[in-house]
């Protein structure tokens, strides 16, 4: 297997993008990649389009050919193809993507995501959320999408301890650092007693503990490791790509404290890429609810089971912590357009390594991606670095 590099990256805003369509997002994300990786669309060879629910938001499927054709490139006929895994729908068109590099069929290629959630109708919203979930044995019986991370959250509480200020601040965190962010959004910061004053959505979970419905879209070009300094002075490598699985409904896993399928994939991830945990120098990690990152920096070996909230309480996750997580301000306060935000996570590491990311800045050699479906059922990590072993 060849070794793949990230030469191009680009990002829309994220947010309620009243003004602007779904194809409009597309290809704004799409172009920018390709300037920034400085290629012609003739060099490109297959596209790889995150989506979790176009048909259901926008009334649009066949989500492949239609980027395609947007970015001016139907008259090239090459394949592109959508990719779903619910919110871990970018993630894994990246994955798909390295995969299709790496194994030589594909010399240049798109990875990108995109989503275009607030034309829906807004009671339908978690409707459509809660198809990430188990419909007949979740959904059907009353349980939302923050409902099932609440009960995550109370078992986690119980269990080890994590208070309710804990989970707070990793709102306030999220927000601190989106505010250096110009796609993010919400670039206000808060404060912990914001968060706990905000509507319960879910018991524990309120208001300011839950990602926003956004509009927004994010790509990146992908090309063989052994080219990628005919493109760019800047590659960033692709050290490891895996995803992971486990049951849907959580009634049927071992552990609600866990996501299982994070684990194992960050295993797999730190032994292709011959490295540990304590290797990594920054992360965006899934944090479509305050516990999910909590959760997420145990489950990726960052923190000892148990040991996140305290961790975050310390600011071991800040930037200049011990391991900032979301410099981005992650989804909670960048936001999380659903088939966007795990090639989003790639861009914002991408800028990291490259010393890109203004105002928000880590020293890294290496970074991560953390990307999940619904609760949990697929996990997908993405390991990245300044240079290749």
């Amino acid at each position: 297997m060849r070794k793949v590099a990230i030469i191009g990256v680009g990002c829309t805003k994220f947010g309620e993008l009243w003004e602007r369509s779904f194809r409009e997002l597309a290809v704004e994300a799409g172009v920018r990649a390709i300037e920034d990786a400085g290629i012609s669309g003739e060099e490109i060879e297959a596209i790889f389009g995150g989506n979790m629910s176009a048909g259901s938001f926008i009334q649009q499927e066949h989500i492949g050919t239609l980027i395609a054709d947007h970015v001016g490139l139907a008259s090239l006929h090459i394949p592109a193809c959508r990719v779903e895994a619910a919110c871990a729908s970018g993630g894994l068109a990246l994955h798909v993507a390295t995969l299709a590099v790496a194994s030589g069929w594909y010399d240049v290629v798109v990875a990108a995501g995109v989503e275009k959630m607030t034309d829906a109708d807004p009671n339908a919203i978690d409707e459509l959320l809660a198809a990430s979930t188990d419909r007949e044995w979740e959904a059907m019986q009353g349980a939302t999408l923050p409902a099932l991370f609440a009960m995550m959250a109370r078992a986690h509480m119980q269990k080890y301890g994590t208070t309710r200020e804990q989970l707070a601040l990793v709102a306030v965190k999220n927000h601190k650092n989106a505010s250096n962010n110009e796609i993010a959004q919400f670039r206000s910061k808060i404060s912990v007693d914001a968060v706990l004053r905000s509507p319960i959505v879910a018991d524990p979970l309120r208001v300011l503990d839950c990602s926003p419905v956004a509009d927004g879209a994010a790509a990146v070009v992908l090309c063989a490791a052994e080219d990628a300094r005919k493109y760019t002075d800047t590659p960033i490598y692709i050290r490891a790509s895996t995803q992971a699985c486990d049951f849907l409904a959580l009634h049927d896993r071992e552990d609600l404290t866990t996501v299982k399928a994070t684990a194992v994939a960050a295993r797999t991830a730190y032994k292709i890429a011959r490295i540990s945990p304590t290797d990594i120098g920054v992360a965006e990690v899934h944090d479509s609810y305050t516990i999910a990152e909590i959760m997420a920096i145990e489950d990726l070996g960052f923190f000892e089971k148990g040991e996140g909230g305290r961790a975050v309480e310390d600011g071991a996750t800040e930037i200049g912590g011990h391991i900032p997580v979301n410099p981005s301000g992650g989804l909670k306060a960048c936001g999380h357009p659903l088939g966007a935000t795990g090639i989003r996570q790639a861009v914002e590491i991408t800028l990291q390594l490259r010393g890109d990311a203004k105002g928000r800045q880590t020293n890294a050699e290496i970074g991560l991606t953390h990307n999940v479906g619904g609760t949990g059922g697929t996990a997908v990590v993405h390991i990245l670095s300044r240079s290749l072993p």
